[in-house]
């Protein structure tokens, strides 16, 4: 298996595990990840947010982990990633007002490359205009503006655990979904693990 080089966009309050959990297994694999921020270099960090589910109407939130950027954000070519994720958390709601978020985000849907999105997530790809005819999901908080945004919803089991792929898109509702995203991600960036 050749390692893939795959960007991974995220931002204060992003939620922790959606970012630690990802990034850490597709190095575990062998892949390499630059992890950036707009605004922010390699070595600098991001403040992340856990986002539970203790029986309220909605999810509750605590402050996570400081998780270092590897790469600048000012210095991603787009061209030279074979793929994209794209965590949860709040920091989807900001950094989907930055032009060159969304640049980014329609360079890996056009390319037809690979992308992994997670809860909130698929709110840059709303924003970005890269859902109309495709097949996702996300949190259900979320889905209204995606079917705006002209996907077709898929079904969210109740424990949040399930995902979903169209084509070289991989979604999921929350962290719960980590083990089915992430091996449905890998099967479509053809990344084999031998038992």
């Amino acid at each position: 298996m050749a390692p893939k080089k795959i960007l991974m966009l995220v931002g204060d309050y992003a939620e922790d595990y959606e970012v630690m959990v990802p990034f850490q297994m597709l190095l575990m694999v062998g892949h390499r990840v630059h992890a950036v921020c707009p605004g922010k270099k390699a070595g600098e960090q991001i403040r992340t947010a856990i986002h539970d589910f203790e029986g309220d109407q909605t999810y509750s939130e605590k402050r996570g982990h400081n998780f270092t950027l590897n790469y600048d954000f000012d210095k991603v070519d787009p061209a030279s990633y074979d793929a994209l994720v794209i965590p949860g958390g709040r920091a989807p709601e900001y950094l989907r007002l930055n032009e060159k978020v969304l640049e980014i985000t329609r360079h890996f849907a056009e390319a037809n490359k690979p992308i992994a999105a997670i809860c909130h997530g698929v709110q840059v790809l709303s924003a970005a205009g890269v859902l109309e005819g495709k097949t996702a999901i996300g949190y259900p908080a979320v889905m209204p503006e995606m079917k705006l945004a002209g996907a077709t919803l898929g079904e969210v089991n109740k424990t949040f655990s399930n995902a979903v792929v169209d084509g070289n898109l991989v979604t999921a509702p929350a962290w719960p979904a980590h083990p089915e995203w992430i091996a449905k991600f890998l099967e479509v960036l053809g990344t084999k693990i031998e038992p």
